[in-house]
This record gives structure tokens, sequence and C-alpha cells, in this order.
């Protein structure tokens, strides 16, 4: 199975699926830190479109054709990303489960923006003002949607699993 995690950043998406990833044993996939270390070679452009997406969609089918749980990581912001996911998915004969992940306080979210500290090296956050500013497109095939303002991490993640 893989599952399908998408939402701006700082809503608490990768805190989710990490603890996800960490219960069910699962292979865990983030963009940003595949795009991150990518960056760091030096030989590729700092504005790499969707290669990273590209990277996690080849991976993930591999991972999924060896019978492993996947679980993606990443803001997922386009239907066509969506859909490259679901795709992956797909050619390797496995199921999904799509999660989009919001907080719908807009207070705590950019809090949480102003406040979080990354775990990837050398990887600069976004500010509140290109959170805010990001274009996001409606999720409209999602089977899940978690409002990180009134659900806990442990919450998140026992309702994923009821999913699963």
């Amino acid at each position: 199975m893989l599952i399908i995690f998408g939402g701006l950043p700082a809503t608490g998406k990768t805190t989710i699926a990490q603890t996800l990833a960490k219960q069910i044993k699962a292979t865990y996939l983030r963009a940003d830190t595949i795009e991150q270390t990518l960056a760091l070679t030096g030989k590729i452009p700092k504005d790499m479109e969707d290669m990273g997406y590209r990277i996690g969609y080849s991976l993930a089918t591999e991972n999924l054709k060896l019978g492993n749980v996947v679980i993606a990581d990443s803001v997922n912001p386009f239907n066509i990303t969506r859909e490259a996911w679901r795709n992956a998915a797909q050619s390797a004969t496995s199921k999904y489960l799509e999660i989009e992940i919001i907080c719908s306080d807009k207070t705590i979210h950019q809090q949480r923006a102003e406040t979080r500290i990354t775990d990837i090296a050398n990887f600069t956050l976004p500010t509140w003002q290109k959170i805010s500013d990001r274009y996001y497109e409606p999720w409209i095939t999602k089977q899940l949607t978690i409002d990180t303002t009134t659900t806990s991490v442990q919450q998140a993640v026992a309702l994923i699993q009821q999913h699963i």
C-alpha cells in the first residue's frame, strides 16, 4: 500500500507521517529530503522543478513491487502530482490511501511555521509568507482529511491505521 500525504508546510504532516512509518515499519519517502540531497550535490539547478517528486514516484513503485508499505511525504500541491503518486501505486498493482493534513486555525499554523526547526541539514524552511502565498489546488480525490488544530499526532496515526 502507498500512503500518500499532502498539505501545506507546517501543518504537521511530516510528524504524523514519520510517526506512522515507525509504528507500521513502512518505507518512508520525503520529497524535501530527496530535493535537498540533490541540491547539496551542487550539480542540480536550484529550481529543480519536479525532479524530487519524480525520484519519489520511482522509489515508491520499486518498494511497492517488493511488497513494502510506502509512505510518501510531500506538500503534493497539484492534481498532477497527486495523480502521479496514484499512478505509482497502480503500476505496482498496489492500493493507495490519500491523506490531506490541514491546520484550519491560521494563528496556530503561523506559530508552527515560525517556530519549527528543520531536521534536514542545510535545508531552509519556507517562511509564513511563502506558505501563505503558495499555490495549492483543492484536493478532490483524497480519502481522508486530518485537521491538526483539533487532532493530536497519536489520534491522527490511529485514524490512518483504521483506514489502512
